[in-house]
């Protein structure tokens, strides 16, 4: 869907492996399928009951890209990042409307640490879809001028307005989640209740797999590797049944420039990318949208912080991993965060 969102995507692909366990093959009764899509890879495998839902589902991907692909010249994003004021949305931007008001309220929610405006500072850090890695604090400066989610207003008229014709929004750290929703409703409208959706490293799961047993997702260790070569290793195991998760983490997408690190989340609120503790988040909640941005948030944030944010939140849980005094790896999470034993 997006080079910006093919940054993050990878590193979350790489960081939460999202296949069922089982050591025999499929049932023959279980249809899995996979591909390429937003720059990334998808994963689904569901009980079959004699639909073909293939067309259907990769038609919501499509839909998905056209409302929220910043590489797509066509997308409502993209005319949204384009325009000099303001768009008229139609019903045909549904899509586009829903993730906005949900990315406004997680806003909300996180007093800013989530911020689907903060393309610009992305970009200049060089993690973004227009990466220069130009970063004088006069630039950072600026840049902060046009990035505030309030800076975007949606109009009773059907107009979404911007305050700065240089306004970019950017879906990445949400858009993976929706898409992952989307393929869920369409199995889930054909009387599919029994599969696992994976987008980007960001899964929905409902019921039990062929071997007749809830999903069981892996989260990878928070093993530092800039080239994304290494070969995942699984830190815990959870099972999903009806809901969803998502990981975020800073251990793979960074780099070092006049000796100093820069990792690849930035706080909007700063400006700056974060410096703490804290190597990934992963994230339970009932839609893969919320979960997707949360995690985003909670990397903001730093451990204590989203851990207070998580608990405080209904429906919503949390694991974080994070690095001790002397390196090694240290765990919390929220009561509901369950791991398979």
């Amino acid at each position: 869907m997006k080079a910006t969102l093919r940054y993050l995507i990878i590193f979350i692909s790489a960081i939460l492996l999202s296949a069922c366990v089982h050591n025999t093959q499929p049932s023959a009764e279980y249809v899995s399928d996979s591909g390429r899509v937003f720059g990334t890879f998808y994963n689904i495998k569901y009980k079959s009951n004699g639909k073909d839902v293939k067309t259907e589902y990769l038609e919501a991907l499509a839909n998905v890209d056209t409302a929220l692909s910043t590489f797509n010249k066509q997308s409502t994003i993209t005319r949204v990042n384009l325009s000099s004021d303001s768009v008229l949305l139609s019903e045909k931007d549904s899509l586009f409307l829903t993730v906005y008001n949900r990315a406004c309220e997680i806003s909300t929610i996180t007093n800013g640490a989530f911020d689907i405006t903060v393309a610009p500072l992305v970009n200049a850090y060089g993690f973004g879809y227009d990466p220069d890695r130009s970063t004088p604090d006069s630039v950072i400066a600026e840049l902060k001028k046009i990035v505030g989610w309030k800076k975007v207003v949606l109009c009773q008229s059907g107009y979404i307005k911007k305050e700065n014709p240089q306004i970019k929004l950017d879906a990445s750290a949400i858009a993976k989640g929706f898409g992952s929703d989307e393929v869920a409703r369409v199995l889930r409208n054909n009387g599919i209740n029994d599969f696992m959706v994976e987008v980007g490293g960001e899964v929905v799961c409902s019921g039990v797999n062929d071997k007749g047993n809830v999903w069981s997702i892996g989260i990878n260790k928070p093993i530092e590797d800039s080239t994304m070569q290494h070969t995942a290793e699984i830190q815990r195991v959870v099972q999903l049944d009806g809901k969803s998760l998502a990981t975020s983490g800073n251990y793979l997408q960074y780099y070092y420039k006049d000796g100093v690190k820069y990792a690849h989340t930035i706080d909007p609120r700063s400006g700056k990318p974060v410096c703490h503790t804290l190597l990934s988040s992963s994230i339970i909640a009932d839609d893969c949208m919320t979960a997707d941005a949360l995690a985003t948030s909670c990397m903001v944030f730093g451990v204590d912080s989203a851990m207070s944010l998580i608990e405080s939140l209904h429906n919503v849980e949390g694991y974080f991993i994070y690095s001790g005094e002397n390196g090694e790896y240290l765990e919390k999470q929220t009561n509901g965060f369950k791991f398979k034993q």
